[in-house]
């Protein structure tokens, strides 16, 4: 792939997720949705329709078989990325896997080994990884805006109610790996520091799925990290980095909008916006297509050690928890 080619994307799956790839996608210029794959071909050119896609097919294996297809994007949920993402690998498809990447570490080892063994670009769609407030807050933190940074507190809830891929194990429910995943990530992002202790609790949906649970992380260069998520409230979803001269509020850890910087006691400095967005989800593609032009094989966003690492993170938690999942 070279630099003035179109990435031609194929989307696995029809759900809200879909939805939002291929509004994305649409407004893109270097990217298309090109494809849309469902299990039955009704739904797929229903989707098709909606969304002004060329391509309806009726199952993934066609939607993969497609020479035109040059990225398959899955958005299925997390409990069915591995086989769907296996059969293309396989098919020498490079890949964006939507978060939580599988269903736990094992199924992410066999998939990333597949991947290098194909040497075939694989990448997790963990949108927030992208977008650039990763580097805006990254230079507020090293130009010492903030003195040295000593705690970070993050919040992601929302009310779910009984959602099927809540409360199914099936599914891989519970908050977790549909919701605390950000907040694993946003203290990932900033402060990749071995982790040398975690302690954590969880509250328990009827069916054995976490649905509240909170975490905290101490690393090795002393920062604390209190970190909850929920699939049964409404959070507050904001992140705050606090330092020795200041903090940082993010104002939504699933996708920041703006950054205020307080100085000591509190006292408002300024608030940073984000640039202007199709969805935030633009900058998982553009980074796709970007390392596929330059012929890498994960992108530099999101390393694959890095999937790996928060998938283990929470297999560990799970354990802890006692939320198991047929695949485990």
């Amino acid at each position: 792939m070279n630099n003035e080619h179109i990435m031609r994307v194929g989307i696995i799956g029809t759900g809200w997720i879909a939805e939002k790839a291929a509004i994305t996608l649409n407004g893109l210029k270097e990217c298309s949705c090109y494809a849309v794959g469902s299990r039955t071909k009704e739904k797929a050119e229903t989707f098709a329709k909606q969304w002004n896609i060329p391509k309806a097919y009726g199952s993934y294996s066609e939607l993969i078989a497609d020479p035109d297809v040059y990225l398959v994007y899955i958005g299925t949920p997390h409990s069915h990325h591995f086989d769907v993402t296996k059969e293309a690998l396989l098919a020498g498809k490079p890949c964006l896997v939507e978060k939580a990447f599988m269903a736990n570490a094992r199924q992410t080892e066999e998939i990333l080994r597949i991947a290098k063994e194909q040497q075939v670009f694989l990448a997790e769609a963990i949108w927030t990884r992208y977008q650039p407030v990763v580097g805006i807050v990254r230079n507020l933190i090293d130009s010492g805006r903030i003195g040295i940074p000593q705690l970070v507190t993050a919040t992601l809830g929302y009310s779910m109610g009984e959602k099927p891929r809540i409360m199914r194990p099936d599914l891989c429910g519970g908050a977790l790996l549909d919701l605390g995943v950000y907040a694993l990530n946003f203290v990932r992002m900033f402060f990749p520091a071995d982790i040398v202790s975690i302690d954590s609790q969880c509250v328990k949906s009827k069916t054995g799925m976490d649905l509240t649970n909170a975490m905290t992380l101490v690393l090795a260069d002393g920062m604390l990290c209190n970190l909850q998520s929920s699939a049964a409230c409404v959070g507050d979803n904001i992140g705050v980095i606090a330092g020795t001269d200041g903090n940082l509020i993010i104002d939504n850890i699933n996708n920041p909008q703006r950054i205020t910087v307080n100085t000591h006691d509190r006292e408002f400095v300024e608030d940073i916006l984000v640039p202007k967005q199709i969805t935030g989800y633009e900058y998982q593609f553009i980074a796709c297509r970007k390392a596929l032009v330059e012929g890498l094989l994960e992108p530099r966003e999101m390393p694959h050690e890095e999937t790996l690492f928060i998938m283990r993170l929470m297999d560990d938690l799970r354990l802890k928890w006692g939320v198991r999942y047929p695949y485990d």
